[in-house]
């Protein structure tokens, strides 16, 4: 029997349903904000500390021609995947989750054989760059955990800084069948005066692995230099598109964290901006198809 999550207690607000059907959004967040459960939203990031819900999300997609959405895991608790599905249930838009399940405790087979059934459930992801750890992603524990994704058909989103990238590679190579897409393509250190080579150098070898896509999001905020423009940026664009072929690009906001640096549309307008040189084939792939396909809506 597919699992089922009550909708009960849901705002209103998280109560939408849309009626356009155009691009997909592959990487965004909701959450309704508390001092517990999000503690690296600190009073720096005043303008992200607040709450963001699906009405919120629904708002932005409708202005910027967003036709669905996969939301993305910002906590690291089981209730973070429930309340994530349960939103899905209410909203059509919201094509896909990427939750989060205790990887380390028993593979995490409990939460994956409790989770997994839900049609809307696409992947799981952990926060590997937060952990002091570098070598994380490397750990026997950990990996038996991405070995069981195997088993329930999911994609692991894979969140890393550049500095993780060598290990990353190895902790690729040790799952050859399992799908993963790089978010934030791996966090490159992003200045105007000095284009980070040892993040374009592991990311080319990196995308050799075919079972690796990455999404185009999460740049501005790696930003070092007090602006930034489509220019800077291209470069970064133009390696990951090299790397990976526009068949394992896909288009993500990471909104409301950039809000940091860029608003919804704006960072809409950077990506369309990009893009404009390629086919309209190439376009539709990065814009959505990729999502439909690798995340399998």
């Amino acid at each position: 029997m597919k699992s089922r999550t009550a909708l009960d207690g849901l705002d209103s607000r998280d109560r939408v349903g849309l009626p356009w059907d155009m691009k997909i959004d592959s990487h965004h967040h909701l959450w309704a904000i508390n001092d517990t459960d999000y503690p690296w939203i600190d009073e720096e990031k005043s303008v992200i500390r607040r709450d963001f819900l699906a009405g919120d999300a629904a708002r932005n997609f409708k202005s910027s021609g967003i036709g669905g959405s996969v939301v993305v895991q910002a906590r690291q608790i089981v209730e973070e995947t429930e309340w994530l599905l349960g939103l899905a249930e209410a909203n059509d838009w919201m094509r896909g989750v990427v939750g989060w399940v205790p990887l380390l405790e028993d593979a995490g087979e409990p939460f994956l054989e409790r989770f997994a059934p839900h049609p809307k459930l696409c992947g799981v992801r952990h926060v590997v760059h937060d952990e002091p750890d570098d070598d994380f992603i490397l750990r026997e524990d950990f990996n038996e955990g991405i070995r069981r994704l195997m088993n329930y058909g999911l994609v692991y989103d894979i969140l890393i800084f550049e500095k993780h990238l060598p290990q990353t590679i190895e902790f690729v190579d040790r799952h050859p069948e399992q799908i993963f897409v790089v978010d934030h393509i791996a966090k490159p250190v992003v200045r105007r005066d000095a284009f980070d080579e040892a993040w374009a150098k592991n990311t080319r070898e990196l995308a050799r692995r075919e079972n690796v896509s990455c999404k185009v999001s999460g740049m501005v905020t790696e930003v070092r230099d007090a602006e930034w423009d489509v220019d800077l940026l291209r470069p970064y664009f133009e390696t990951v598109l090299e790397a990976f072929g526009a068949g394992r690009l896909m288009f993500g906001s990471d909104w409301p964290v950039c809000l940091l640096r860029s608003e919804y549309g704006q960072w809409v307008e950077c990506v369309t901006e990009l893009v404009a040189g390629l086919s309209e084939e190439e376009k539709a792939a990065i814009w959505g198809g990729n999502a439909v396909r690798i995340y399998g809506f």
